[in-house]
């Protein structure tokens, strides 16, 4: 089980790691209702090196990017959520609207993302530019089918809330 860190703390992380010639993998995400595709992918993001390191997305980055009704958990929970798997080893919480600084900062050896994004091109992680230019790599997982924290809202709706009452 992992713990939450501050950036600073991730830094020092970061540092140890490579003194001890470890790779850091690094993602991240909303991770609002946790889930089985969630969990695959980050336990699929851990076998990419010897520490994964999660980046939360605070809750204004939610309400800017994906609905302001969102997220249905606060940031510090799903920061906690998140850092109890047992695939993940450091969860941090961050503010900015994509992972580029995060990433320049910490310079993990891969940086995965899920098979929404491509490897270049338009569908490119903004951050893949930065990896590559440090001389770390790109890894884009497979999509989870099925699995999303969308999906759950619109299942918990359509069970317990009349389409009139909404």
């Amino acid at each position: 089980m992992g713990r939450v860190v501050s950036l600073a703390e991730a830094q020092t992380i970061r540092e140890r790691l490579r003194n001890e010639g470890r790779r850091l993998v690094s993602t991240n995400g909303y991770f609002d209702l946790l889930h089985a595709g969630h969990v695959r992918y980050l336990t699929q993001a851990r076998a990419q090196g010897d520490a994964l390191l999660v980046a939360v997305n605070a809750d204004a980055v939610a309400r800017r990017q994906k609905d302001p009704r969102r997220p249905i958990q606060p940031e510090a929970a799903r920061a906690e959520v998140v850092a109890a798997l047992a695939c993940v080893d450091y969860a941090l919480l961050f503010e900015a609207d994509t992972a580029l600084a995060l990433v320049a900062e910490l310079q993990p050896e891969v940086y995965v993302k899920g098979g929404d994004y491509t490897p270049d091109g338009d569908h490119a992680p903004p951050e893949a530019p930065v990896v590559r230019g440090y001389g770390g790599s790109v890894v884009i997982l497979p999509f989870q089918d099925g699995h999303s924290t969308t999906g759950i809202i619109a299942t918990i709706l359509s069970r317990y809330c009349p389409p009139d009452s909404r």
